[in-house]
């Protein structure tokens, strides 16, 4: 199974360039999906303003234990939304080391390509699409259907909506017809809410700045 950061990661991946969607909300998306990886192994829990320690014991996974260790040797408690921001000056190094996991697991492959045969790109384009059309397929399903979701899909579905991912899964025409659904959704979880609510806030708050943070 993959995690909340994986999938979320592949969501954002534009199939045809090999690149991850340019957002800026990403960033801030990553690593709510991480801290939601660590609530779901009850590392972590949130209240409306705070993200607290619950158990600082490792998880087994090097990314995860390294956003623990890092929220563990804070000398205070401090908010979600400190967290969000602060965790994502590394944004690019996490989307890395998220990339060549998604490539270990063969789902990605790395391509390297010159522009002007100067200029460096790299490109990921997807080698199985399974994973990639699951997550899509399952979330269509849920959205478009009264069933009620599971708590994994009701996490993702937030970040979905706090990462402004919609457009990846939904037509342009069906957008409208689902927004009361992913609403309505998005609102079963608390942390997961917390996050969406944060990160949609803070990615406003940069664009109102003309702040663009590179991703």
């Amino acid at each position: 199974m993959l995690s909340f950061a994986e999938e979320l990661l592949l969501l954002a991946l534009d199939d045809e360039k090999g690149t991850i969607v340019d957002k800026t909300s990403i960033k801030y998306g990553l690593v709510g999906a991480l801290l939601m990886d660590l609530a779901l192994v009850n590392k972590i829990d949130t209240d409306l303003e705070n993200l607290m320690i619950v158990d600082t014991s490792p998880t087994g996974d090097d990314i995860l234990d390294d956003v623990l260790t890092q929220i563990a040797q804070s000398n205070r408690t401090r908010t979600t939304a400190y967290w969000l921001v602060h965790l994502s000056q590394n944004s690019n190094t996490i989307k890395e080391r998220l990339l060549d996991r998604l490539i270990q697991k063969g789902i990605l492959k790395r391509e390297e390509q010159k522009i002007l045969w100067v200029f460096a790109r790299r490109r990921y384009p997807v080698r199985d699409d399974k994973e990639e059309k699951e997550v899509k397929t399952r979330i269509r399903e849920v959205i478009l259907s009264d069933s009620i979701p599971d708590s994994r899909d009701v996490v993702l579905i937030s970040l979905i909506k706090g990462c402004y991912l919609v457009d990846e899964i939904f037509s342009h025409k069906e957008i409208d017809a689902v927004k009361g659904r992913l609403e309505q959704i998005a609102r079963m979880d608390l942390i997961g809410q917390t996050l969406s609510g944060i990160i949609e806030s803070v990615t406003r708050a940069m664009a109102s700045a003309g702040v663009y943070p590179g991703f």
